[in-house]
């Protein structure tokens, strides 16, 4: 509807005029109704920070704590009988110093950048969205998407750059991108996504990423896996691994209400690589004085090369409220052959 600023002398429009298009708007919102918000969540923690291979120990004021911190749009239409159309567009901030993305070169909407249409039939998404990877990871750790605290997201996700040279065991980034996906409706607790990203380099050979993974949510008890097929690296236009890396993980958790504890077990596996990755993750969370007491520790043998990773986290997250919490971290972390690191962190996460 146009809007006049200024002298209106002469813009009087009919009083039927009026009526009718308002009338009009109201009979298109009954047919089509959309939601645009901007949202996000700002996690920062203050510590001090050695990793295993490091030669010293650091003091940090950083971003993302328990959660890589984000902003961005999310919106969605109803489109009639049940058809949704949806969309995505969340970029990640590091809200220390402001800098956008997780790391140098990061693509601006690295988080989401999506069009997807959903209905009974369950959802078709085009686009970047998260890897089959990184869900699973998630839910089957006591610490949830924490790259700094997190032993199983560590070991996954989080290479060092020191002397143990410490390899991601995932293959190709917890996002994806130019991929299509189809998510099946929730059927009793279970829901699976099937997902498929494409090369697009000339002369690629057909270079792909292919993946799933499902979910089942039944009362206590959880249920959650993956598997990978990579050999295209992400983020943005993404270019040949230089092989074929396949990887999985199956991972169980049971709420007791007193204790919620946490197992997962995953292999990865390059074929230009002779070992094989395998990691194993116990967890558990309990309920303490209107907080959680959050416990994890995960093992990765590399079989060629006779070497492992363990890593222990043991932390406190307290809920200020239902969009703001305190938590406070200490993490062990061992590399055959290289020195101990012993990190403390404590932070502030909010939602909005």
């Amino acid at each position: 509807m146009p809007v006049f600023v200024g002298d209106t002398k002469g813009l009087h429009m009919p009083k039927k005029l009026i009526a009718l298009a308002a009338a009009a708007l109201c009979c298109t919102g009954a047919y089509a109704q959309s939601s645009v918000q901007v949202t996000g969540l700002a996690d920062v923690y203050a510590g001090s920070m050695k990793m295993a291979g490091d030669a010293s120990r650091k003091s940090v004021v950083n971003s993302g704590g328990m959660t890589t911190s984000w902003f961005g749009f999310k919106g969605t239409e109803d489109l009639g009988g049940g058809l949704k159309a949806n969309f995505q567009l969340t970029s990640f901030i590091q809200v220390d110093n402001g800098t956008q993305g997780r790391f140098g070169g990061d693509t601006f909407f690295s988080r989401d950048a999506n069009v997807s249409l959903s209905g009974s039939f369950g959802s078709v998404l085009l686009g970047r969205w998260m890897a089959p990877n990184f869900l699973p990871s998630v839910v089957g750790n006591p610490m949830g998407d924490s790259f700094a605290f997190s032993p199983l997201i560590l070991h996954m996700d989080v290479p060092l750059f020191n002397a143990s040279g410490w390899k991601a065991t995932v293959p190709s980034d917890t996002g994806w991108s130019n991929q299509i996906a189809y998510s099946t409706p929730d059927i009793g607790g279970f829901k699976a996504n099937l997902q498929y990203q494409f090369g697009e380099q000339a002369g690629d050979n057909g270079k792909k990423n292919v993946g799933a993974n499902f979910f089942y949510f039944g009362g206590p008890l959880t249920l959650t896996g993956f598997y990978e097929r990579a050999q295209i690296s992400n983020p943005g236009q993404g270019t040949y691994l230089g092989t074929t890396k396949k990887d999985w993980m199956l991972a169980a958790a049971y709420d007791f209400k007193v204790v919620k504890p946490y197992l997962s077990y995953g292999q990865a596996k390059a074929d230009n690589n002779p070992d094989k990755a395998k990691t194993l993750q116990v967890g558990a969370s309990a309920p303490l004085a209107g907080g959680s007491l959050l416990a994890s520790w995960a093992k990765t043998d590399l079989s060629f090369s006779d070497l492992d990773r363990k890593t222990f986290t043991l932390g406190y997250d307290y809920y200020l409220s239902k969009r703001t919490d305190v938590y406070a971290m200490y993490m062990n972390d061992k590399i055959t052959n290289q020195s101990t690191g012993n990190s403390f962190g404590v932070g502030i996460r909010h939602r909005f």
